[in-house]
Protein backbone atom coordinates (compact mmCIF):
# COMPACT_ATOMS: atom_id res chain seq x y z
CA UNK A 1 0.00 0.00 0.00
CA UNK A 2 3.18 2.20 0.33
CA UNK A 3 3.64 2.24 -3.48
CA UNK A 4 -0.33 3.05 -4.33
CA UNK A 5 0.36 6.49 -1.39
CA UNK A 6 3.69 7.70 -3.28
CA UNK A 7 1.98 6.80 -6.93
CA UNK A 8 -0.86 9.15 -5.71
CA UNK A 9 1.84 11.33 -4.22
CA UNK A 10 3.84 12.22 -7.31
CA UNK A 11 0.54 12.95 -9.46
CA UNK A 12 0.34 16.36 -8.08
CA UNK A 13 3.71 17.06 -9.16
CA UNK A 14 3.69 15.51 -12.57
CA UNK A 15 0.45 16.91 -13.57
CA UNK A 16 1.73 20.24 -12.56
CA UNK A 17 4.84 20.05 -14.76
CA UNK A 18 2.46 19.03 -17.63
CA UNK A 19 0.52 22.31 -17.32
CA UNK A 20 3.12 24.53 -17.11
CA UNK A 21 3.44 25.10 -20.76
CA UNK A 22 0.02 26.36 -21.02
CA UNK A 23 -0.23 28.56 -17.34
CA UNK A 24 0.39 32.29 -18.02
CA UNK A 25 3.96 33.39 -16.23
CA UNK A 26 1.54 35.08 -13.32
CA UNK A 27 -1.77 33.21 -12.20
CA UNK A 28 -3.47 34.06 -8.87
CA UNK A 29 -2.03 32.70 -5.39
CA UNK A 30 -4.28 34.03 -2.85
CA UNK A 31 -7.96 35.56 -2.18
CA UNK A 32 -9.21 37.61 0.38
CA UNK A 33 -12.15 37.05 3.01
CA UNK A 34 -14.47 37.93 -0.01
CA UNK A 35 -13.10 36.07 -2.73
CA UNK A 36 -11.17 38.91 -4.04
CA UNK A 37 -7.12 38.06 -6.12
CA UNK A 38 -4.77 39.84 -3.53
CA UNK A 39 -1.87 38.48 -4.52
CA UNK A 40 -0.51 37.43 -8.14
CA UNK A 41 2.35 35.06 -8.39
CA UNK A 42 4.48 33.13 -11.02
CA UNK A 43 3.35 30.47 -11.84
CA UNK A 44 6.07 27.97 -10.58
CA UNK A 45 4.67 28.45 -7.16
CA UNK A 46 2.48 25.95 -7.61
CA UNK A 47 5.13 23.42 -6.76
CA UNK A 48 4.66 23.93 -3.17
CA UNK A 49 1.93 21.84 -2.78
CA UNK A 50 3.36 18.61 -4.38
CA UNK A 51 6.03 19.33 -2.91
CA UNK A 52 3.99 19.53 0.72
CA UNK A 53 2.25 16.13 -0.58
CA UNK A 54 5.68 14.51 -0.86
CA UNK A 55 6.88 15.85 2.31
CA UNK A 56 3.53 14.53 3.74
CA UNK A 57 4.12 10.88 1.88
CA UNK A 58 7.60 11.00 3.71
CA UNK A 59 6.10 11.72 7.03
CA UNK A 60 3.66 8.73 6.84
CA UNK A 61 6.58 6.57 5.33
CA UNK A 62 8.45 7.01 8.83
CA UNK A 63 5.82 5.45 10.84
CA UNK A 64 4.64 2.73 8.75
CA UNK A 65 8.02 1.44 8.90
CA UNK A 66 8.20 1.78 12.28
CA UNK A 67 5.06 -0.65 12.82
CA UNK A 68 6.77 -2.68 9.85
CA UNK A 69 10.11 -3.39 12.25
CA UNK A 70 8.02 -3.72 15.15
CA UNK A 71 5.98 -6.52 13.62
CA UNK A 72 9.31 -8.13 12.45
CA UNK A 73 11.05 -8.11 15.76
CA UNK A 74 7.78 -9.04 17.95
CA UNK A 75 8.31 -12.18 19.76
CA UNK A 76 4.74 -12.96 19.65
CA UNK A 77 1.91 -13.67 17.44
CA UNK A 78 -0.75 -10.85 18.74
CA UNK A 79 2.01 -8.41 19.11
CA UNK A 80 2.89 -8.81 15.45
CA UNK A 81 -0.76 -8.75 14.00
CA UNK A 82 -1.40 -5.26 15.79
CA UNK A 83 1.25 -3.72 14.56
CA UNK A 84 0.85 -4.91 11.03
CA UNK A 85 -2.60 -3.78 11.21
CA UNK A 86 -1.25 -0.71 12.23
CA UNK A 87 0.99 -0.34 9.82
CA UNK A 88 -2.11 -0.82 7.00
CA UNK A 89 -4.07 2.17 8.68
CA UNK A 90 -1.41 4.43 8.66
CA UNK A 91 -0.95 3.20 4.64
CA UNK A 92 -4.67 4.17 4.14
CA UNK A 93 -4.45 7.43 5.95
CA UNK A 94 -1.66 8.29 3.74
CA UNK A 95 -3.50 7.54 0.99
CA UNK A 96 -6.65 8.91 1.96
CA UNK A 97 -4.65 12.13 2.43
CA UNK A 98 -2.58 12.33 -0.68
CA UNK A 99 -5.57 12.11 -2.31
CA UNK A 100 -7.94 14.89 -1.09
CA UNK A 101 -4.86 17.14 -1.56
CA UNK A 102 -4.22 16.31 -5.02
CA UNK A 103 -7.95 16.38 -6.35
CA UNK A 104 -7.92 19.65 -4.07
CA UNK A 105 -4.60 21.15 -6.25
CA UNK A 106 -6.43 19.60 -9.37
CA UNK A 107 -8.48 22.32 -8.57
CA UNK A 108 -7.01 25.08 -7.87
CA UNK A 109 -4.64 24.37 -11.07
CA UNK A 110 -7.47 24.57 -13.62
CA UNK A 111 -9.12 27.70 -11.58
CA UNK A 112 -5.70 29.46 -12.12
CA UNK A 113 -5.60 29.08 -15.73
CA UNK A 114 -9.10 30.22 -15.95
CA UNK A 115 -8.84 32.99 -14.05
CA UNK A 116 -5.55 34.46 -14.88
CA UNK A 117 -6.90 33.94 -18.75
CA UNK A 118 -9.72 35.70 -17.91
CA UNK A 119 -7.88 38.21 -16.31
CA UNK A 120 -10.31 37.61 -13.33
CA UNK A 121 -10.89 39.97 -10.54
CA UNK A 122 -12.57 37.43 -8.07
CA UNK A 123 -11.97 33.59 -7.66
CA UNK A 124 -14.40 31.25 -10.17
CA UNK A 125 -14.90 28.42 -7.58
CA UNK A 126 -14.60 28.85 -3.90
CA UNK A 127 -11.72 26.50 -2.58
CA UNK A 128 -12.82 26.80 0.89
CA UNK A 129 -16.07 24.73 -0.14
CA UNK A 130 -14.42 22.36 -2.29
CA UNK A 131 -12.09 22.14 1.12
CA UNK A 132 -15.00 21.75 3.50
CA UNK A 133 -16.77 18.56 1.49
CA UNK A 134 -13.12 17.09 0.94
CA UNK A 135 -12.02 17.20 4.42
CA UNK A 136 -15.70 16.10 5.42
CA UNK A 137 -15.33 12.92 3.06
CA UNK A 138 -11.39 12.70 4.48
CA UNK A 139 -13.27 12.36 8.36
CA UNK A 140 -15.73 10.01 7.23
CA UNK A 141 -13.06 7.30 6.10
CA UNK A 142 -10.68 7.89 8.81
CA UNK A 143 -13.75 7.43 10.81
CA UNK A 144 -14.48 3.87 9.40
CA UNK A 145 -10.79 2.88 9.58
CA UNK A 146 -10.12 4.52 13.16
CA UNK A 147 -11.65 1.16 15.13
CA UNK A 148 -9.09 -1.27 13.08
CA UNK A 149 -6.06 0.40 15.22
CA UNK A 150 -4.76 -1.56 17.90
CA UNK A 151 -3.17 0.42 21.04
CA UNK A 152 -0.09 2.86 20.07
CA UNK A 153 1.25 6.02 20.31
CA UNK A 154 1.00 7.09 17.09
CA UNK A 155 -2.61 6.66 15.67
CA UNK A 156 -6.05 6.84 16.95
CA UNK A 157 -7.42 8.46 20.35
CA UNK A 158 -4.11 8.62 22.25
CA UNK A 159 -4.80 9.26 25.48
CA UNK A 160 -3.60 7.92 29.26
CA UNK A 161 -7.46 6.71 29.90
CA UNK A 162 -7.96 5.28 26.17
CA UNK A 163 -4.49 3.41 26.68
CA UNK A 164 -5.17 1.88 29.86
CA UNK A 165 -5.59 -1.83 28.28
CA UNK A 166 -7.04 -2.90 25.23
CA UNK A 167 -10.86 -3.16 26.04
CA UNK A 168 -10.13 0.79 27.05
CA UNK A 169 -8.32 1.56 23.84
CA UNK A 170 -11.07 -0.31 21.63
CA UNK A 171 -14.12 1.13 23.30
CA UNK A 172 -12.95 4.72 23.02
CA UNK A 173 -11.76 4.07 19.08
CA UNK A 174 -15.33 2.90 18.66
CA UNK A 175 -16.91 5.89 19.90
CA UNK A 176 -14.34 8.40 18.42
CA UNK A 177 -14.56 6.63 15.34
CA UNK A 178 -18.73 7.13 15.00
CA UNK A 179 -18.07 11.00 16.25
CA UNK A 180 -15.46 11.57 13.22
CA UNK A 181 -17.83 10.06 10.56
CA UNK A 182 -20.72 12.47 12.21
CA UNK A 183 -18.26 15.52 11.94
CA UNK A 184 -17.22 14.33 8.70
CA UNK A 185 -21.37 13.92 7.81
CA UNK A 186 -21.43 17.64 8.93
CA UNK A 187 -18.76 19.25 7.18
CA UNK A 188 -19.94 17.90 3.84
CA UNK A 189 -23.62 19.23 4.18
CA UNK A 190 -22.54 22.54 4.86
CA UNK A 191 -20.17 22.97 2.91
CA UNK A 192 -23.13 21.96 -0.21
CA UNK A 193 -25.67 23.65 1.29
CA UNK A 194 -24.30 26.60 3.08
CA UNK A 195 -23.77 29.92 1.07
CA UNK A 196 -21.39 31.21 2.71
CA UNK A 197 -18.32 28.87 2.57
CA UNK A 198 -16.50 30.56 5.65
CA UNK A 199 -19.27 29.40 7.98
CA UNK A 200 -19.03 25.97 6.64
CA UNK A 201 -15.66 26.45 7.55
CA UNK A 202 -16.20 27.43 11.24
CA UNK A 203 -18.49 25.31 11.76
CA UNK A 204 -16.31 22.15 10.33
CA UNK A 205 -13.16 23.40 13.19
CA UNK A 206 -16.37 24.34 15.70
CA UNK A 207 -17.55 20.79 15.36
CA UNK A 208 -13.90 19.17 15.57
CA UNK A 209 -13.45 21.02 19.14
CA UNK A 210 -16.66 19.54 20.55
CA UNK A 211 -16.05 16.59 18.98
CA UNK A 212 -12.47 16.09 20.77
CA UNK A 213 -13.79 17.49 23.74
CA UNK A 214 -16.74 14.99 23.63
CA UNK A 215 -14.19 11.42 22.97
CA UNK A 216 -11.88 12.96 25.66
CA UNK A 217 -14.42 12.96 28.34
CA UNK A 218 -16.29 9.51 27.29
CA UNK A 219 -12.13 8.02 27.28
CA UNK A 220 -12.35 9.17 30.93
CA UNK A 221 -15.75 7.30 31.72
CA UNK A 222 -14.30 4.54 29.99
CA UNK A 223 -11.26 4.91 32.17
CA UNK A 224 -13.21 5.20 35.30
CA UNK A 225 -15.95 2.07 34.52
CA UNK A 226 -12.43 -0.42 33.69
CA UNK A 227 -11.53 0.47 36.75
CA UNK A 228 -14.32 -0.48 38.85
CA UNK A 229 -14.56 -3.51 37.42
CA UNK A 230 -11.21 -4.63 38.04
CA UNK A 231 -12.21 -3.72 41.46
CA UNK A 232 -15.12 -6.00 41.66
CA UNK A 233 -13.47 -8.83 40.07
CA UNK A 234 -10.51 -8.76 42.60
CA UNK A 235 -12.71 -8.44 45.66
Amino acid sequence: MKKIMWFISFISLLGTAAVMGFLPDSVPMHYDFSGNIDRWGSKYEEFLFPAVIILMSLFWTVFIRHFEKKAEKATEEKESKEARNNARVLSIVGICMNAMFTVEHGIILYRAYNEAAAGADMHSWDIGRITTVLAGLLLIVLGNITTKTRKNRIVGVRLAWSMYNDNTWRKTNRFGAIVLMLVGVISVLTGLLLETPAVSVLILLGALLLGTVIIVIYAHKVYVEEIDLEKHETM
